[in-house]
């Protein structure tokens, strides 16, 4: 028997593909015209879906090394993925456009043969949020029950464990972050020169400038200011803040992971740093179409229902914006790290050891890198109390500028 030849039809599988849109009004022998639609549009999200799961999979497998080690020629491969992931998302988001060309009216024609059939009980969205590390704690609750509650075939059960039961791509990238090169205080010590170099950043761009102001009203505005960078700053820089704040859901990596984070960021322009900025810039990315997406089908669901009661028994619009918030971002403390960073001017330079460590240069730019870096000792002796100095209680702060007497102010600056 000969073999039957592949041509297109068959290698994309079309009988199956264009054969599975069971128009449920159309069965019922009252044909809607816009339910087509809606099946073909829903189908479509589904088939993406199950391509981004696909990449974040194989992104996944790239992270999670025996070795747990990140092969940097693999990173490459990374950035591609995410990316795709990306663009993915982008046209998800838009294809609610296509669907809003359908009315209210339209769809209330056919609402009625959907029966208890809800977009919540999407398998493949709830995969997706799973592997790329949405914590359960922070789920709202679907009409008072667990999301799993829905799912009761075998298959779907087990995906989900799976899911949840091997690591996260968030937590996969916390490990990786906490490898950041630079962070050990014998490697380079970044911790302990960026606090140095966030005390003195905090001194002549916000404190002697508020010691200098004449105006009382203004001074203490001034000081105000002042005392808010100290408490940001001084909220990465105490572990046990830091800790608190995780357990509140105000941040999610490690105090090691968000030290890592921030010396990509503040080194991103250094070669060996570019692909890891561009992967935090891309996790950033997917985490905001995320929202976007639930943000775009709120305002749908809301325009062709108001405030009815969804299909599967939920809420609808109410639950559906409540997914609309920063519990619902993986990656909360990327879109966060902004709050701490700090003028390129004050950033600390790198040492001769860890400019070579970081770069990629010939030997030739390497030894000119030498001669203009030469290595200071005393940039390893740095305070490592893990506090701002600025934050300790009842500071005594001096200043002398512009030829005025010796101010002291003292202020408490317990939170």
């Amino acid at each position: 028997m000969a073999e039957k030849k592949l041509n297109y039809k068959n290698y994309l599988q079309l009988d199956k593909l264009l054969d599975c849109q069971l128009v449920q009004s159309k069965a019922a022998g009252n044909t809607v015209h816009d339910e087509h639609l809606f099946i073909i549009t829903h189908q479509a999200y589904e088939l993406w879906f199950k391509q981004i799961l696909y990449e974040i999979d194989s992104v996944r497998v790239l992270f999670d090394t025996p070795a747990k080690t990140l092969d940097e020629g693999k990173t490459l491969n990374i950035i591609n993925r995410l990316g795709r992931v990306s663009l993915i998302l982008k046209l998800l988001t838009d294809q609610f456009q296509i669907l809003e060309t359908m009315t209210p009216l339209d769809f209330l024609e056919f609402r009625g043969y959907l029966s208890t059939a809800s977009g919540f009980q999407s398998l493949q969205f709830r995969l997706v949020e799973n592997k790329l590390g949405l914590q359960d704690d922070n789920r709202i609750k679907y009409n008072q029950q667990h999301y799993r509650g829905v799912f009761c075939a075998h298959a779907d059960v087990t995906a989900l464990e799976d899911s949840t039961g091997n690591p996260s791509l968030f937590k996969l990238v916390e490990a990786w972050l906490e490898r950041t090169p630079g962070l050990v205080k014998h490697e380079f010590n970044f911790w302990g020169k960026y606090r140095k170099a966030v005390n003195r950043w905090i001194d002549e761009c916000w404190l002697k400038p508020a010691l200098a102001e004449e105006d009382p009203i203004v001074r203490e505005t001034r000081m105000l200011e002042y005392r808010k960078q100290v408490e940001t700053f001084e909220s990465i820089f105490d572990p046990e803040k830091h800790q608190v704040l995780v357990e509140r859901g105000d941040r999610r990596f490690s105090h090691r992971a968000s030290q890592g984070a921030l010396m990509i960021s503040l080194y991103r322009d250094e070669p060996r740093f570019h692909q890891p900025f561009h992967m935090l810039s891309l996790l950033t990315d997917i985490d905001s179409l995320m929202t976007k997406w639930r943000s775009n089908h709120v305002t749908m669901v809301q325009r062709m229902i108001g405030s009815k009661m969804g299909t599967g028994g939920s809420s609808g619009y109410q639950y559906l914006r409540s997914t609309v918030s920063d519990r619902y971002k993986v990656f909360l403390d990327l879109f966060n790290l902004s709050a701490f960073l700090i003028p390129r001017d004050f950033i600390p330079p790198l040492t001769s050891s860890m400019k070579r460590r970081l770069s990629v240069l010939s030997h030739e730019q390497l030894d000119e890198v030498d001669a203009e870096y030469q290595l200071d000792i005393s940039d390893d002796e740095t305070d490592d109390s893990g506090i701002c100095p600025h934050s300790n209680t009842g500071n005594d702060v001096t200043d002398i500028e512009n030829g005025m007497k010796e101010v002291k102010v003292t202020f408490d600056l317990k939170i």
